[in-house]
């Protein structure tokens, strides 16, 4: 009985408090002029963090290539 509680009050939490932004975007922002540009800024900005740690990842991998320090077993 108290994990199905449990579980009752997690789907309540993320439906009724997380998910308000995205509601408020869904409803409000993306029926606008450049909605679709605006209700995405979420996605860009993950995008740009991946792009920003792929960058950082490959010049720390070219710097154990060029030091000969990379373990290639």
């Amino acid at each position: 009985m108290i994990a199905g509680n449990i579980f009752k009050w997690i789907g309540s939490l993320f439906t009724e408090v997380l998910f308000l932004p995205f509601e408020f975007l869904r409803l409000s922002i993306a029926t606008q002029d450049l909605g679709w540009w605006i209700s995405n800024l979420i996605n860009w900005g993950f995008l740009l963090i991946l792009l920003m740690l792929f960058a950082y990842w490959m010049k720390e991998s070219k710097r154990f290539i060029e030091e000969g320090t990379e373990d290639r077993a």
